[in-house]
């Protein structure tokens, strides 16, 4: 058996690899040069995101508008629920440093146990999973947002769902919806699984417990002014960019001045494809892939899709490939997207393709396109056949 052999099939070692992640990514912040952004009027911190995310809870109590721009703070706007500011508050009450770094190990533990809770793979499988994602992880982590807690959250959906532990599985898709809105996109697993009644009422239940939360620490008054800013921001934010998305693919590489209104009109009908296949929502690969389409349609139709964000999307790759039964044309994709999407904005490759090649023609978003028609094409075609279980290391 080789060291790699040995790694993959050893939760403690890789434990241990994404525990240092999260150190690493820490000191880098903390010890790198401040930075500046276009037209800012100082220069900030290379952890920007978490002050954005650690001032929000103290705007929050202190009645201030947490959708305005604090740039005496910080760069660039907060975006996230009213709900996310008021739980932030556990780690925005801890020194800078100490918040920093729980909020990385947060974001990587729950991506790491997310993959070790998933069904019917064995633990080689589950190790490749990690192994195919570090990188990404790495680029996520370093950036300090909530990309690698998103992914984790739905993976412990599907994992939930699949264990019928319903209140379970619908905290963990409302949760993503309160840090960033695409996470409804999760909703249509619902349709895969029987007791539709009970996934109902759990998922409105939290989604009144945690649209409410804010008022313990807001009046009545700028409760209702909090949600109507936040809506507003979100709905001026659709024209902001194109990303690395879809949208972006479409502009640059076919110079097609295409309606972003459209190209999601088209996106969802093709995602919605396969759910009327209903005889195949007792197949367990047919439900992970629609998990792993989930994963990946949320960033590749996400116009504001950037290089942190594609962690999500490397989690929707991960299940696609490992959780059915290995396939030449899948493993070629699979590279691609290691190669092209993983280790592109990495300093493998010199400053001027990366800058004058990958960024300008969206090259990162492009492996995710091509396996997110793959993955459609499966679920439409393919006769879905589970991944060989590994008797002596399964769990």
């Amino acid at each position: 058996m080789t060291a790699f052999q040995r790694l993959v099939i050893s939760k403690r070692s890789l434990m241990y690899i994404v525990l240092g992640i999260a150190a690493f990514a820490t000191l880098q912040s903390v010890f790198s040069h401040p930075k500046s952004f276009p037209n800012g009027p100082q220069l900030y911190t290379t952890y920007n995101n978490y002050v954005i995310f650690k001032q929000s809870f103290f705007h929050l109590i202190e009645g201030k508008n947490l959708y305005r721009w604090h740039v005496t703070e910080h760069w660039d706007l907060y975006k996230y629920s009213p709900a996310f500011a008021l739980v932030f508050g556990i780690l925005s009450i801890m020194p800078t440093f100490v918040g920093l770094f729980f909020w990385n190990l947060l974001n990587v533990a729950v991506i790491f146990f997310s993959v070790y809770y998933l069904p019917r793979i064995d633990l080689r499988a589950k190790g490749l999973m990690v192994t195919f994602m570090l990188v990404e992880l790495l680029t996520a982590t370093q950036n300090e947002q909530s990309n690698a807690l998103i992914a984790g959250l739905l993976l412990f959906a599907f994992g939930f769902l699949e264990r019928d532990k319903y209140w379970l599985a619908s905290l963990c898709i409302v949760c993503t919806i309160f840090i960033k809105l695409f996470g409804i996109v999760a909703l249509a697993l619902y349709l895969l699984y029987p007791n539709k009644l009970k996934l109902a009422y759990t998922t409105a239940a939290w989604v009144l417990l945690l649209t409410v939360l804010p008022i313990v620490a807001v009046s009545p008054t700028q409760f209702v002014v909090l949600y109507k800013t936040w809506w507003k921001l979100l709905a001026a934010d659709r024209d902001f960019s194109d990303g690395l998305s879809v949208i972006g693919w479409l502009k640059i590489w076919f110079s097609m001045n295409v309606n972003k209104t459209y190209v999601n009109l088209v996106g969802v009908a093709l995602f919605c494809l396969p759910l009327l296949k209903i005889k195949s929502y007792s197949n367990f690969v047919f439900r992970a892939l629609m998990l792993a389409s989930v994963l990946v349609w949320v960033v590749i139709f996400n116009h504001r899709a950037e290089s942190p964000t594609f962690i999500i999307a490397i989690a929707g790759v991960a299940v696609w490939y490992y959780m059915q039964a290995p396939d030449r044309l899948n493993y070629v994709l699979l590279v691609l997207a290691f190669v092209f999407t993983t280790l592109s904005p990495t300093d493998l490759f010199p400053p001027f393709i990366r800058n004058e090649f990958f960024w300008p023609y969206v090259v990162k978003a492009v492996p995710c396109i091509l396996i997110w028609g793959k993955i459609i094409y499966d679920l439409l075609f393919t006769d879905l056949q589970p991944r060989p279980v590994a008797a002596e290391v399964a769990e």
